[in-house]
């Protein structure tokens, strides 16, 4: 399966691995505290305001704060939080990696790449306004519009080294042994993408991301985002995921894959 699912898949995977960092690629896919959280959120938050009105600015607020609100406990930064329940919301000038997790919906959707990148402007600045989190919202969105428009790899990895500026000369073995924490589109986003270009198939894609030790279901999502338009979620992965979803997100998911997958 193709599209945003790739996404909430990585989530919920690295959800168990976002506090209890691990340095291998060795470890069991789902676990029994294996859920959703914040990325799987707010990505089905910005397929419903395509789904409802992708050019309106208000109609995004109003989804983000409404699925925010009706998961308080999804594991939200706490200007975000703060966010969610201010009555005019304004961006707070993050640079924070919460722009890039929830971006990959509008590479589904944009019918050029220019379109893809104004909406996937539109959906960080309305809170991440800082340059640093527009850019990783971009980067990620244009290279799931890339992957699923039949682009290389190499054809990926030279448009966001040229257009944003992320060094992604380097390899997982050489990132994963000083990697840390880091909820920064710098810090994680060029990482996220690094781990698809090494990836041999999708579930090779989250597996790199993880073994990072960083902000690991955070890291999935964006890249398994990618992955999920180069190649597919294996059936076995999107069954598992999908069940981890309850009625009200499995429901926003099907129709956006409906009309836009």
């Amino acid at each position: 399966m193709k599209g945003i699912i790739g996404a909430i898949s990585g989530d919920i995977i690295g959800s168990v691995y976002e506090f209890h960092p691990i340095k291998t690629k060795e470890f069991p896919l789902f676990h029994k505290r294996s859920t959703f959280t914040d990325d799987t959120i707010m990505t089905l938050a910005v397929a419903k305001w395509l789904l409802n009105d992708r050019n309106s600015k208000e109609e995004l607020v109003r989804q983000l704060q409404y699925f925010g609100n009706k998961y308080p406990n999804g594991g939200y930064g706490r200007m975000f939080k703060n966010w969610l329940h201010t009555e005019n919301p304004k961006p707070y000038g993050s640079w924070g990696n919460g722009s890039a997790m929830r971006v990959s919906p509008v590479a589904w959707v944009g019918e050029s790449l220019e379109e893809v990148q104004k909406l996937a402007k539109l959906s960080s600045i309305v809170t991440h306004d800082h340059p640093e989190g527009v850019k990783g919202a971009l980067a990620t969105a244009d290279a799931v519009y890339l992957a699923r428009n039949g682009f290389s790899k190499e054809e990926i990895k030279d448009h966001v080294e040229v257009r944003y500026g992320y060094n992604l000369d380097r390899t997982v073995d050489e990132i994963r042994p000083y990697y840390k924490f880091d909820v920064s589109c710098q810090g994680c986003v060029g990482e996220s993408i690094i781990c698809f270009l090494e990836a041999r198939d999708y579930e090779d894609t989250i597996r790199n991301c993880i073994s990072l030790g960083g902000d690991a279901d955070t890291m999935a999502a964006i890249a398994g985002g990618i992955a999920s338009a180069y190649w597919e979620v294996p059936n076995g992965i999107h069954s598992k995921a999908i069940h981890k979803l309850d009625h009200f997100l499995s429901n926003v998911l099907v129709e956006f894959e409906n009309k836009f997958i």
